[in-house]
C-alpha cells in the first residue's frame, strides 16, 4: 500500500512539473493579457486539449483509483509535450505496461559514440546489431575472432547459421544454437507484425534450412544475456570466450555484445597476441578456417 501511495504522489508531482513548462502558446492557445496565478498550463486547458473531462484530469493528476487508458494517456503526453523516456514513466506511474521503448531523435546520432566503445573494447570482440540483428558496427577483433566481414550477409543470426568460416571455428555451436534461435523468438515476439524480423524469418526460412526449422518449431524463448563461446581460432587455437548483451536505454534499437575472455586456454593472452603487430601481420596470410 505504501508503494502504491508513493507512486501516486510521484504522479502529481510529475504532472504537475511537466505542466508548469508548457506555455499556453506552445500549446496552441492564446496567451492572454491577465495574469496567470500559475506557470505553465492550468489543468482546465490541460483537459481541453486532451480531449478528457476536467474533473477526470484533476483526479489523474491527484493520483486518485480511476480508469486510465493509453489513448488517453497519449493525449495527455501529447499536450504536456513529453519524450519518449518521460511518456513511459507517466505510463508506469499511472500503473499501465509502458509501450515499446523508441529512439528521440536527438539521440539517433550515437553511433560515433558507441563505435569508441566497442573500439575501446580492443584487444577483445565487440560488435553492435539493431533489433533485427543486422549488425551495425564491428571492432577488429570481431573481425579477427569472429569472421565478422563485410561478405556475410551481416545479420547475426543468419549468418549463425550460414556463414562456413564461423561454424568452421566455432566448437560450441550445436550447444549456443538452440540459445540463438530462443533469443530471436524472444525479440521476434515482442513486436509480432513488425515486417523487418518478418523479413529476416523469410531469409531464416530459404538459407538456414533444416536445422533453423527444426530448433524454431520448439518454440523455446530465452531473454538475452550471456552466452560462453569456444572457437578454434586457426593462428591462436582455442579461444574461450563469455559474450554479454547489453542494451543502451537512450538506443533501444541497439544491443551492443561484449564478448570477455574467461579463464581458460589462455584466452586473454592470444586476443593481446592477435590484436598486436605480429598477430595482425599472420592476419594477412590466412589459415584455412
Amino acid at each position: 500500500m505504501r508503494e502504491v501511495r508513493g507512486r501516486r504522489d510521484e504522479l502529481r508531482e510529475f504532472l504537475m512539473s511537466r505542466r508548469a513548462r508548457v506555455t499556453p502558446g506552445a500549446a496552441g492557445l492564446p496567451e492572454g493579457g491577465g495574469r496567470r496565478r500559475t506557470p505553465g498550463l492550468r489543468r482546465e486547458e490541460v483537459a481541453v486539449l486532451a480531449g478528457v473531462g476536467a474533473s477526470w484530469y484533476q483526479w489523474l493528476e491527484q493520483g486518485r483509483e480511476i480508469s486510465v487508458s493509453p489513448q488517453v494517456l497519449d493525449a495527455v503526453a501529447r499536450v504536456l509535450r513529453l519524450s519518449h523516456a518521460e511518456r513511459r514513466h507517466l505510463y508506469l506511474l499511472a500503473g499501465l505496461n509502458p509501450p515499446v521503448p523508441e529512439v528521440e531523435s536527438g539521440r539517433k546520432d550515437m553511433c560515433e559514440g558507441l563505435r569508441r566503445l566497442i573500439d575501446t573494447w580492443m584487444p577483445y570482440p565487440a560488435h553492435i546489431m539493431d533489433q533485427y540483428y543486422n549488425c551495425v558496427l564491428y571492432n577488429d577483433a570481431a573481425a579477427m575472432v569472429l569472421g565478422m566481414r563485410p561478405d556475410t550477409t551481416q545479420n547475426c543470426v543468419v549468418d549463425f547459421f550460414t556463414d562456413p568460416l564461423y561454424r568452421a571455428r566455432s566448437k560450441s555451436w550445436e550447444r549456443n544454437a538452440r540459445t540463438v534461435v530462443a533469443q530471436f523468438r524472444a525479440a521476434c515476439s515482442a513486436a509480432p507484425r513488425d515486417e523487418g524480423f518478418q523479413e529476416v524469418l523469410r531469409r531464416l526460412e530459404a538459407e538456414a534450412g533444416e536445422e533453423f526449422a527444426r530448433l524454431w518449431a520448439e518454440r523455446d524463448v530465452e531473454d538475452a544475456g550471456q552466452v560462453r563461446k569456444e572457437l578454434e581460432h586457426p593462428l591462436a587455437g582455442l579461444l574461450c570466450v563469455e559474450s554479454t548483451a547489453l542494451k543502451v536505454p537512450a538506443r533501444p534499437d541497439l544491443t551492443i555484445v561484449l564478448h570477455t575472455p574467461l579463464d581458460e586456454a589462455n584466452t586473454a593472452a592470444k586476443l593481446a597476441w592477435l590484436a598486436s603487430p605480429e598477430g595482425r601481420r599472420g592476419a594477412m596470410y590466412p589459415v584455412a578456417g
